[in-house]
């Protein structure tokens, strides 16, 4: 569509999870280290919440596709799961057949294949998305699935990545000791207004074939003013600019334009209400540490293997693995992923912008080849009068010079 007109491979602003397109903001970067941490030093479980579009699946494909050959990872994505449908999904995913076997034969052959893949010095990751969906019965089963462990370390790494209501659905009381194993979590913020002009100038330098497109300062100022730095939300708002700049044959993005794109969005819902920010703030505390560091120090530490957690507690004593909880707020009733709906909204709205191109191009053809066909009759009307015209210029030379006329022909 447009990727011609501006020079560029691919759509930058395409909201499939993209690791290619990853910019490494400061929250992004942050979240990545806590994750890396929370792995290799065989913690307890790993919490990573965000809003709707602030990266998550994005940042955890980044992770998933730089962990080497010992890490054995096992995916869970769709969480609308009983807690037996949810074992079933693990093995699955992890080669298992759990095809009529009771719960206790599951478990059975969960732990063994555990087992075998520690002997084999491999990891085991289990990696649950969109975990905020799961019930309260399904978690109290990934409680109990942790409980598989050697006398020194854990046989499978947990990893919760959900919305911010995850971090309510923890807070209830029936999840205490579920709660007390959580010992790395963090809470991906919006991108500030400079880091809004940073991603989407990355993105647009990463999809570039030439010298790449860039947005000036007081347009990403506006995006990141209505999309208050949720990277979806951002992507969805550049994506329709470079749509209506093309359409427009605009080369370069101005403020004008992207006033009314997002006018558009606005009125078509698109973009829904404005996110807000101040709902669930970051959890990592003031004087957390440095967990790169942290890391190494665990590693000399350990020698050949990695020591418990609870040991790096009592020799770090910092409180950056600590979960900060924050008070629940109110339920909300559960609908339609807003998410999907977005999606789904900004696709058709990109599609009708296309259908309009077209019918506008087709438009435009139409009355070229009208004005062709006219300019052809105008040449043909011409050439039949220059004919008249020699015709007659012929019988005046011959009455001229007495030559007689030809005869008709029959």
């Amino acid at each position: 569509m447009y990727e011609r007109f501006y020079r560029l491979r691919e759509r930058p602003f395409a909201l499939t999870p993209d690791p290619d397109y990853l910019y490494p903001s400061r929250v992004h970067r942050e979240a990545m280290n806590y994750l890396r941490y929370g792995i290799e030093t065989h913690a307890g479980f790993v919490v990573i919440t965000g809003a709707i579009g602030s990266g998550k699946t994005t940042l955890l494909q980044t992770l998933l596709r730089g962990l080497d050959s010992h890490t054995t990872v096992a995916r869970v994505m769709n969480t609308l799961l009983d807690p037996r449908e949810l074992i079933e999904a693990a093995m699955i995913d992890l080669g298992l057949d759990p095809s009529g076997k009771s719960k206790p034969a599951m478990l059975k052959d969960f732990g063994e294949f555990l087992v075998g893949e520690r002997a084999a010095g491999r990891l085991v990751l289990l990696v649950i998305d969109e975990a905020q969906n799961l019930t309260l019965p399904a978690l109290e089963e990934i409680r109990m699935l942790s409980n598989l462990e050697t006398e020194k370390s854990k046989l499978v790494q947990i990893i919760l990545v959900g919305q911010p209501d995850l971090r309510d659905k923890l807070d209830r009381p029936e999840l205490e000791q579920l709660r007390q194993r959580i010992t790395v979590s963090y809470h991906l913020e919006p991108l500030d207004a400079e880091e809004t002009a940073r991603y989407v100038n990355h993105r647009l330098a990463r999809a570039s074939i030439g010298a790449p497109l860039e947005f000036p300062r007081p347009v990403t100022d506006l995006i990141h003013g209505r999309s208050a730095g949720v990277p979806r939300l951002i992507n969805v708002i550049a994506d329709a600019t470079l749509v209506f700049g093309y359409g427009e044959e605009r080369p370069e993005i101005d403020q004008a334009l992207v006033n009314e794109v997002i006018a558009d969005l606005d009125a078509t819902g698109v973009l829904g209400p404005a996110p807000n920010p101040e709902r669930h703030a970051s959890v990592v505390p003031a004087d957390a540490i440095d967990i790169r560091s942290a890391l190494d120090r665990e590693k000399a530490d350990a020698g050949s293997g990695f020591s418990r957690i609870d040991d790096l507690r009592q020799t770090s004593g910092s409180a950056a693995i600590q979960d900060l909880r924050l008070k629940p707020e109110p339920a909300v009733e559960a609908g339609p992923d807003p998410a999907v709906l977005a999606a789904l909204a900004a696709e058709r709205q990109r599609l009708e912008l296309l259908a309009a191109q077209e019918q506008r191009r087709a438009t435009e053809l139409a009355t070229r080849e009208r004005e062709l066909g006219e300019r052809e009759q105008e040449i043909v009307l011409r050439e039949r009068e220059l004919a008249e015209q020699r015709r007659v210029l012929a019988d005046q030379y011959r009455i001229l010079r007495g030559t007689p006329a030809p005869a008709p022909e029959h």
